[in-house]
């Protein structure tokens, strides 16, 4: 088991509740080239979006078409060779490892198909993460309330003393997802949550993270291939070679149906 880092840092009180309408992500042509051996591959090439707070935006596209390479640059995990990510006013394509790290801890969150809990730990101990290398108690204060208030909405009353090999994948999935969403972040990242599991698990995640959106006013940036995954959003912009090829507007509702979605797709030819 991978050792908890030394530092310790504040988990602070959740900030207030995002004002609706406001511009809380932004990319300006974003480029991303890696160099390989057979030559440059254009990964990413001249993105420009903005996701609103309390948005959930979905980047719905191909294997290969650049949607995860994206996301890693919205949220800070990897740097553009050109252009800029700004969060919540601060443009982190622009600062240090260490600022950047120091960012997307504070205020984002990452739920990805691979659950990586800590085996060891129990559903409290691994959804408090956060809060013990804080140097917090996950199960009393502050802390314990919001770490069970975490659990309640991903709906794992009374599985609070299971390991991960107790549950199922589609149990241990949810357990990730309340972790990345118990510090309250500004915006929750997910890249392909529901690609190792069934639909009907799958599902399960889906409305817990659009709960979470409806319920606490989340913003929430999905990446997924799945036209049912994505027809949780409230706006889909179609990636395609490394572009933005078309955004859906699908508005906030409570049935999830992907007809009008896959209409709209195949008017596009996908």
């Amino acid at each position: 088991m991978t050792a908890l880092p030394v530092a310790r840092p504040t988990i602070v009180a959740p900030a207030a509740e995002a004002e609706p309408g406001r511009v809380i992500l932004e990319a300006r042509d974003l480029v991303k080239r890696f160099e390989l051996a057979g030559g440059t591959v254009e990964a990413v090439r001249g993105v420009t979006l903005q996701v609103v707070a309390g948005e959930f935006v979905a980047l719905m596209g191909s294997s290969g078409s650049g949607k995860s390479t994206l996301l890693q640059l919205l949220g800070g995990l990897d740097q553009p060779t050109h252009g800029e990510v700004t969060l919540e006013g601060e443009a982190i394509s622009r600062m240090s490892d260490d600022a950047v790290t120091k960012l997307r801890r504070e205020r984002t969150g990452f739920v990805f198909q691979s659950f990586n809990l800590v085996p060891l730990l129990d559903v409290t101990e691994n959804v408090g993460l956060p809060f013990t290398i804080a140097g917090q108690d996950p199960r009393s204060g502050d802390a314990g309330r919001r770490v069970k208030e975490a659990i309640a909405l991903v709906e794992l009353d009374g599985k609070e003393r299971a390991r991960p090999d107790q549950l199922s994948q589609g149990e241990q999935q949810r357990v990730a997802v309340a972790r990345a969403l118990v510090t309250r972040p500004a915006i929750l990242f997910a890249d392909e949550p529901t690609g190792n599991l069934d639909y009907t698990t799958g599902s399960g995640i889906l409305d817990a993270l659009w709960r979470s959106c409806v319920d606490r006013g989340q913003t929430i940036v999905l990446v997924t291939h799945d036209s049912k995954a994505a027809a949780y959003a409230d706006r889909v912009l179609v990636v395609d070679d490394g572009r933005i090829r078309s955004e859906i507007v699908l508005g906030r509702r409570a049935d999830h149906s992907a007809a009008a979605l896959i209409a709209r797709l195949a008017d596009l030819g996908l």
